[in-house]
């Protein structure tokens, strides 16, 4: 189905037994797509700041340069590493709870049973059906304490990698950073200009990008994101010309 059909209300996808399985195996992988977009949308940012507060103050274009590649290594690492160590403070709250959940479980039994016997009444089920489904879920071990998770905590069973969401922001930020720089290193005419039409279709495009994953039509989100983007780059731009007159 494409997505226009989606979203004039068709079907979002097949219910055929196949699929449903097939889409079921494939939305237990994490997703990194959010750490992407933060990392691109900071890092097209950020290094437009530079280049508009540098160009504010009337500086050279080998400043420019040497500022923006600063920027890109140093930003983008320090990007990393923090969403690196966010993740991972995800993930080990994740196995923490988990370990509190086995010892709970290993523990007091029963009380655990009837943590999830009213989990389920909560949920709208009684008699016979409710006793079945906490029989049902309390043989499993792995699925007792996946439900645990879930329901007791609200933590989701798929762990992300921290590596990889942090290696996703590095790399998106290198990306779309490196975009309000090119001019510059080409030695293209009236590079700022170029700079700036360039940041700001990625921008646009980076907000049309999260609409595919969001109720939004794309333009809407494109347009928000590029606003976003071209306050702060405007700020950036009249800090550095005002500052330009202490020299």
């Amino acid at each position: 189905m494409t997505d226009g059909h989606q979203r004039s209300g068709g079907p979002e996808h097949s219910h055929d037994p196949a699929a449903i399985a097939h889409r079921l195996n494939h939305r237990r992988r994490p997703s990194y797509l959010a750490d992407f977009v933060y990392g691109g949308i900071d890092g097209a940012v950020t290094t437009f700041a530079v280049v508009a507060g540098v160009t504010g103050a009337s500086l050279s274009s080998a400043i420019i340069l040497i500022l923006g590649m600063a920027n890109l290594l140093a930003d983008g690492f320090s990007m990393a590493a923090s969403n690196y160590s966010a993740t991972k403070t995800v993930t080990d709250n994740i196995d923490r709870l988990r370990q509190v959940e086995q010892r709970h479980v290993a523990a007091n039994p029963r009380g655990e049973t009837e943590e999830v016997r009213q989990i389920l009444a909560r949920k709208g089920l009684s008699g016979d059906a409710l006793e079945s489904s906490v029989q049902a879920i309390t043989s499993d071990h792995e699925g007792w304490i996946n439900f645990m998770l879930v329901e007791e905590y609200g933590m989701p069973i798929t762990k992300p990698e921290p590596s990889h969401a942090g290696l996703a922001t590095f790399a998106a930020f290198l990306l779309c950073g490196s975009v309000p720089l090119l001019p510059f290193l080409f030695q293209i005419p009236d590079p700022f200009v170029v700079a700036m039409v360039m940041t700001g279709i990625v921008f646009f495009l980076i907000g049309a990008m999260k609409s595919r994953w969001a109720t939004a039509p794309w333009w809407h989100s494109g347009s928000e994101t590029f606003l976003i983007g071209g306050c702060a780059a405007a700020l950036a731009y009249f800090v550095g010309n005002a500052l330009s007159s202490l020299q």
